[in-house]
């Protein structure tokens, strides 16, 4: 009897191990699978090309496309005097540039819906306010037609001006995307990225690296 004992005792004991390690492997191989994922290359489509724009930066200089030529960049909009999201998003895009500081091929692009008030000064002061490095982030302003193409046109960027009764205060003045859009060496508009939602960051980097490594 002891030693029949001693057998159950063993078999079960056995039988547990056995289940143990069957679960333990299993949450390894989930956790695995899921940091692949997490890194995996993304696929990036081709959703549109942008066309040449003139617009004028924060040094007050004429910028086109050729400015980012053979460059992987990030473009966003905002308005400086917004009372909402557009400081959170460019010390976004900051963090970004300080990611990539090694990286020259790596650019940025910010543009403004309030181009009447967003002159190069102000957008000057805007741009140092964010340390922004001048010759690799361009803060640009223009003419309202010419924005509107590259931005909504051309980066499908969302842009709408508010009539008196939707502003909660004398500034709010536009309703605008929140994203980052990636545009490749080719000038064409490669990703998307949502600046307000967890792991932004990481999403801008994967993307970045991946058409950075583009032949």
């Amino acid at each position: 009897m002891p030693s029949n004992s001693k057998l159950v005792h063993w078999v079960v004991w056995g039988g547990l191990a056995v289940v143990i390690l069957a679960i333990g492997f299993a949450f390894v191989r989930e956790q695995s699978e899921a940091v692949e994922t997490r890194f995996a290359k993304p696929e990036l489509l081709v959703i549109s090309q942008l066309s040449d724009f003139t617009l004028t930066n924060q040094l007050d200089q004429p910028v086109g496309l050729a400015r980012f030529a053979e460059k992987v960049w990030f473009a966003d909009i905002i308005f400086t005097r917004c009372p909402g999201p557009c400081p959170a998003m460019t010390q976004r895009m900051a963090e970004l540039q300080a990611h990539f500081a090694g990286k020259p091929d790596v650019a940025f692009a910010t543009l403004t819906t309030d181009p009447a008030h967003d002159t190069p000064k102000v957008m000057q002061r805007f741009a140092k306010r964010f340390g922004a490095d001048d010759e690799r982030w361009q803060f640009l302003t223009g003419a309202k037609p010419e924005i509107v193409r590259l931005a909504v046109d051309g980066m499908k960027l969302i842009v709408r001006e508010k009539s008196l009764g939707e502003q909660a205060t004398p500034d709010d003045l536009f309703i605008h995307a929140t994203i980052f859009v990636a545009i490749d060496r080719q000038g064409r508009l490669r990703g998307v990225i949502e600046s307000m939602e967890d792991g932004w960051k990481e999403k801008a980097i994967a993307i970045a690296n991946a058409l950075l490594n583009e032949s």
